[in-house]
């Protein structure tokens, strides 16, 4: 069962405006349970971290949510809609966590391949969406000639070209330098205050308080949610790292 917090007793009735819904969603694979049971209902317009170590099933929960994956129990909506759903797909915005760009496509190719698919001929919108991850002048530069990093930020042109209303970022600042992510947030939160829902999966700590609200995820489970302040008072510590080990039931590391 998921353990969700006391002062955020979410079930899939609360919030009905909600633009990200889980239902007692569920993924198993064998004996292993990736996802379980995790419940909780999302408004719109705000940015949630989904926080976790490598392998607690950040990644397998946004691919249920956006209906790549089948749960094996339960089931997911985005806006209202239950997915999976081609039609609303053109309203989703996803960053993998690995580069989903093609190598033998200049940068430009490929913001124009992913704005076409989602029935965007506006040349302005990929223009625009190079110029945010400071790929503009790499326009022609075959994708296979980009660095680790630029084909990172590439990826986020690509998730973000058309201008979706729920927009999951999967590590999206991995390998990123320190003053472009400062960029990359500040984007973040101005598509948040326009109303945009963004679900970010880190294990990085120290971008959680640029999140409204933080899940704490943990072997498939959500222990915890609030802001980091919250969840920092609740768990007595201003670590956050501290309080993911109070909160999940562990031991706390001594430093």
């Amino acid at each position: 069962m998921a353990i969700l917090s006391d002062a955020h007793p979410d079930s899939a009735t609360d919030a009905p405006d909600a633009a990200i819904r889980a239902t007692h969603l569920t993924k198993t694979f064998g004996a292993l349970r990736a996802v379980d049971d995790v419940s909780f209902a999302l408004p719109p317009g705000r940015i949630y971290g989904a926080l976790g170590p490598n392998g607690s099933g950040k990644t397998t929960l946004i691919r249920l949510l956006t209906g790549l994956a089948r749960p094996t129990s339960g089931g997911a909506e985005i806006l209202g809609v239950s997915m999976p759903s081609r039609p609303i797909l053109s309203r989703i915005g996803y960053m993998t966590q690995s580069d989903g760009v093609y190598p033998a496509l200049t940068a430009g190719e490929n913001v124009r391949f992913f704005a076409e698919t989602y029935g965007v001929r506006d040349s302005a919108a990929v223009e625009s969406a190079l110029e945010l991850v400071e790929l503009a002048d790499r326009a022609r530069s075959l994708t296979a000639e980009l660095s680790g990093g630029q084909r990172r930020r590439l990826s986020l042109a690509c998730a973000l070209v058309h201008s979706p209303q729920v927009l999951f970022l999967d590590e999206p600042t991995v390998g990123v330098d320190p003053l472009l992510r400062l960029q990359f947030w500040a984007h973040f939160k101005a598509l948040a205050d326009r109303g945009v829902t963004i679900l970010v999966s880190s294990h990085v700590m120290d971008e959680a308080d640029r999140c409204d609200e933080l899940l704490f995820i943990r072997s498939g489970r959500i222990i915890a949610r609030g802001s980091g302040a919250d969840l920092r008072s609740r768990a007595a510590t201003d670590d956050l790292e501290q309080a993911f080990l109070k909160l999940g039931g562990q031991t706390e590391v001594t430093r």
